[in-house]
């Protein structure tokens, strides 16, 4: 209909529909993404996009040859084919071991009529190469200068061969046969400039998610991090009865710092600070998060823990700073830290309650001397 009634070549009108196919799959995915991470599910967002890419090309590819099955133009929609194919094993980098890849391959040619013709299994083991050869790609091209075209000449090379198959298996011309190939490469290059220019647009939208949450100087996460993750741990804890604690510590005298050795001092300070309290932190459970919530005032959130089983950590990262020694235009500055400890109890009406609680015990331990734990 496309050609006879709108004037639109049914080449372009392809080109429109393969855009159309790979948008609604970012669309899918940013909305699968953006729905495990509102429930807090523990799964990596590459397992997701694994999962999804798998199923969402499978169902594609199905539903496109359901319309030709059985026919004599059943390798009409060849190209799309490939392009899903490539799309999985070079964009997405889904790698799939031959025991689970063949098996599709094997209800695929079932599903469309050819399993009884040599030439659709010669076509079914180059596809299986052809998925193995872009995983291999996909990683020896990462500081390649020119990987556009490695991967447009792998491509073409391939869809000479598959293309060939099916040439033979349908006894259709040459012409049609060097027609179908340009095809495939314009839509291989029209695949690579796309989901390039979407995953651009992805790492910026992680840059600028990265900068918004967290602290420039020390690179810890900032006051809107803490602030989104309290709401929800104070939520979930009410909610679920579970255990949540909180520690809240600040450099002792640190405006001595700066004004005795400057503000570049106190930086240095900071940062080293923040490094040790991160190292001991992943060291013992990396699901217990830093926050840097004011100048020199941090807040570490336990999930999950009580105020007994928070002391391990607490007094861990209390020991290493009050050891830290910092080197600064030959300068020796010495650290300590006051430490306010706290467990959400059934009395906090909301989060601020909670944090104030920490905070009195905090202050409690800078009146009494500075460089002690206040936990109760």
């Amino acid at each position: 209909m496309t050609w006879s009634y709108w004037r639109v070549a049914p080449f372009i009108t392809s080109i429109f529909f393969i855009l159309g196919v790979l948008t609604l799959y970012w669309v899918l995915y940013n909305w699968l993404i953006a729905w495990v991470h509102s429930r807090r599910i523990n799964i990596d967002d590459s397992v997701v996009n694994a999962w999804h890419g798998v199923v969402y090309m499978l169902v594609f590819v199905f539903v496109m040859q359901t319309t030709v099955v059985g026919t004599n133009e059943s390798w009409q929609f060849m190209n799309f084919q490939l392009i899903a194919l490539v799309f999985c094993s070079y964009f997405l980098n889904i790698h799939i071991r031959y025991y689970a890849l063949l098996p599709v391959v094997i209800i695929y040619m079932v599903f469309n009529q050819s399993i009884y013709y040599w030439e659709s299994w010669l076509y079914a083991g180059v596809m299986i190469l052809l998925f193995w050869t872009m995983n291999f790609l996909r990683v020896w091209l990462v500081k390649k200068r020119y990987a556009w075209a490695y991967y447009l000449l792998t491509v073409s090379a391939y869809g000479a061969i598959l293309w060939l198959f099916v040439k033979v298996k349908f006894a259709f011309s040459w012409d049609i046969y060097w027609q179908e190939l340009l095809y495939l490469e314009v839509f291989t290059i029209l695949l690579y400039a796309y989901v390039n220019m979407i995953t651009k647009d992805s790492e910026l939208k992680v840059q600028l998610t990265q900068f918004a949450n967290h602290d420039a100087l020390t690179r810890a996460e900032n006051y809107a991090a803490y602030t989104a993750q309290i709401k929800y741990l104070f939520a979930d804890s009410a909610k679920n009865n579970l255990s949540l604690s909180m520690m809240m510590f600040d450099i002792d005298h640190f405006k001595a710092v700066n004004d005795t050795y400057g503000h570049l001092a106190g930086d240095r300070v900071l940062q080293q600070a923040t490094t040790i309290v991160q190292t001991v932190l992943d060291a013992n459970d990396p699901q217990v998060k830093l926050y840097r919530t004011g100048g020199e005032e941090f807040n570490v959130l336990f999930q999950g823990y009580d105020l007994a089983s928070t002391k391990t950590i607490v007094d861990q990262i209390f020991a290493a700073i009050n050891h830290l020694v910092v080197k600064y235009n030959d300068q020796q500055i010495h650290v300590s830290i006051s430490v306010g400890v706290a467990q959400l109890h059934p009395g906090d009406a909301d989060p601020q309650a909670f944090y104030n609680r920490v905070d009195q015990n905090l202050y409690y331990s800078k009146r009494h001397g500075r460089m002690q734990i206040t936990a109760k």
